[in-house]
């Protein structure tokens, strides 16, 4: 019986450590500010499954000339994709479709992108849309961007 609680008690205190450190690194992440939700999904096909397949819910920070992505269910200290304002070539918007709507976050806006010559698409809310049109439109003369 004690062995029982004991281990009941071990298992509780992990997975309130494991709550705990998600929410210091989400924390960590906002910390220097410039950050948004936005779900990403890599390396998309030219017609798009909008089968809801695919995506993965995250945080953006905004790094100088690059957004770093961050996967929200990681422990990962680290952006798992790093995209580079000078590479960004937008290549419309649309709104989520089908099965979509249940994956992305309510009212988000779904942003299709060519980087490096890799299918990327970003959904984020309105806000969150207008704020990146507008840092990757605020590049410093000379660089290149491409915004549909």
């Amino acid at each position: 019986m004690v062995l029982a609680l004991t281990v009941c008690g071990v298992v509780v205190a992990l997975v309130v450590l494991g709550l705990f450190v998600f929410g210091l690194r989400r924390r960590l992440i906002q910390r220097s500010g410039g950050t948004f939700d936005c779900s990403l999904r890599w390396d998309v096909p030219e017609k798009p499954d909008t089968g809801g397949k695919g995506w993965a819910y995250g945080v953006a920070r905004y790094n100088g000339d690059r957004v770093e992505w961050f996967r929200v269910f990681s422990y990962a200290p680290r952006p798992r994709r790093t995209l580079e304002r000078s590479a960004i070539e937008v290549a419309g918007r649309r709104p989520p479709e089908g099965e979509e709507e249940l994956a992305l976050l309510s009212d988000s806006v779904i942003l299709t992108c060519l980087h490096r010559g890799t299918r990327v698409e970003l959904a984020m809310s309105e806000d969150a849309l207008t704020g990146f049109l507008a840092w990757l439109e605020a590049a410093p003369p000379g660089q290149r961007v491409n915004v549909a």
